[in-house]
């Protein structure tokens, strides 16, 4: 009895999903490179904010995010980085230029309701500094280990609860697909 009602209770839930999504019909809930790239710039930037309030003398920028979804065909985000990493010391701001290339899994975390970057490796990397000459690998090799960090711990995406139709994802079990150009809520295999 209990099972009938709690798969009654997921249809009228599946239900109020496809109302909501209007012209979208019972397709998935999709979220697009652009939102995605969106939303990290501004995870980064309030992450920074936070870092600088609690004393870090390191300051964190991007002035590019660019997430490419499903390339050739495979279940992968490719996440291109450019910013700028800056130790301010001694009344001085000390910049560093990066770019970084790095590729890894998309993940739905239904309790936090958000999607995070996992099994992330770096692709490419560039590092341009008038104050640091020498071997860049122990430096490149340093700021992956904190992309990562913070690609695995920091969500790429977080369900918008105040809209209904994201509201309501969160409350069914979910888990996203990647699709070339766009992540796919799907039902989750349980």
């Amino acid at each position: 009895m209990k099972k009938l009602h709690l798969i009654g209770l997921w249809g009228l839930v599946l239900m109020a999903l496809a109302l909501t999504s209007g012209c979208a019909g019972i397709s998935p809930y999709a979220i697009s490179e652009g939102e995605l790239e969106r939303h990290l710039q501004s995870v980064v930037s309030d992450y920074d904010r936070t870092q600088l309030k609690s004393g870090s003398p390191l300051s964190l920028s991007l002035s590019d995010a660019n997430v490419a979804l499903g390339p050739d065909g495979r279940d992968v985000a490719v996440i291109d980085l450019k910013g700028q990493v800056a130790l301010n010391a001694f009344l001085a701001k000390l910049p560093v230029d990066l770019a970084l290339k790095v590729e890894g899994a998309p993940v739905y975390d239904s309790k936090e309701k958000a999607i995070y970057i996992r099994r992330v490796k770096l692709l490419e990397s560039s590092i341009d500094s008038s104050f640091f000459k020498g071997d860049l690998a122990p430096v490149t090799d340093t700021v992956m280990r904190v992309v990562a960090q913070m690609l695995e711990t920091m969500p790429v995406y977080r369900l918008d609860e105040t809209k209904l139709a994201q509201r309501m994802f969160g409350m069914v079990p979910m888990d996203v697909r990647v699709a070339p150009g766009r992540l796919e809520f799907v039902m989750a295999d349980e």
